[in-house]
């Protein structure tokens, strides 16, 4: 029977302190996962363990951040102590300035880089090592309709993650004769403390919401359960995808 349990997997989430990674780490945990909730602030990491180990699941308390290497390769080594393994990473630290092109700074648009596709790629290879001599792995990537779209005043962002999807189908076919699974899940419009200023009460949430069928945003708690089961054993034969948790946001053309 499928159950799309994780018991006995040991899961971590980077970025996974507040907003979707947040909601994806305790979806993660209530599925029977062991989960280490990592971010660079030494007060929300206690609180996620905290809340984690409420759920009766195992956890630490490291801190990370994803643009220094030595913090990553901290965070990996520690769980890799205390665990012996790594089932799953989610990557899902990241950014945002809303700026128009023109006017962005070029050290702006290089730390958004370095956070969102540089990070992402660093914390893949890291633990994708290990994985990789474990002969299994999972990980999964935060995308966005981002990566399929442009999105007016964000184009750092765009470009980052279209990075992503990019990366994430590359590795994916690098690491699947080797057991590891690499996918990525692709948010609509989540408000969250990143983005809850540019949508809420705004002539562009007003035209976001237009764009969404559904005629809502999204809440956290519906991001978990794709993460679960790309996670899975029930996703055992998934590798290289982007599937889009959008309200129908990308299939939307002509309204009226």
């Amino acid at each position: 029977m499928h159950t799309f349990k994780l018991s006995g997997r040991c899961a971590v989430v980077i970025g996974g302190t507040s907003g979707l990674g947040k909601a994806i780490a305790l979806g993660l945990a209530e599925a029977g996962a062991d989960v280490v909730a990592s971010s660079r602030r030494k007060q929300e990491v206690d609180r996620m363990a905290h809340e984690i180990e409420t759920l009766g699941r195992k956890t630490l308390r490291v801190e990370s951040d994803v643009r220094n290497r030595e913090s990553l390769q901290k965070l990996h080594d520690a769980v890799l102590s205390q665990f012996g393994r790594i089932d799953i990473l989610v990557n899902s630290a990241g950014i945002t300035y809303h700026q128009p092109a023109v006017k962005l700074p070029e050290e702006r648009w290089s730390e958004l880089l370095d956070v969102n596709l540089n990070g992402t790629f660093r914390a893949c290879q890291i633990f994708g090592a290990t994985m990789l001599k474990q002969k299994r792995g999972a990980i999964i990537n935060l995308a966005s309709l981002a990566t399929f779209l442009a999105f007016r005043g964000v184009a750092a962002y765009c470009v980052s993650k279209a990075g992503i999807g990019a990366l994430t189908k590359s590795l994916a076919l690098e690491w699947a004769s080797d057991g590891v699974r690499v996918n990525a899940i692709a948010p609509g419009i989540f408000p969250t403390s990143m983005s809850e200023g540019l949508v809420r009460g705004t002539e562009r949430g007003k035209d976001l919401l237009y764009r969404t069928p559904m005629g809502r945003f999204g809440s956290p708690s519906e991001i978990a359960g794709a993460v679960i089961y790309l996670a899975s054993d029930e996703a055992a034969f998934v590798n290289g995808q982007i599937l889009v948790i959008d309200g129908g946001f990308l299939i939307n053309g002509v309204n009226s």
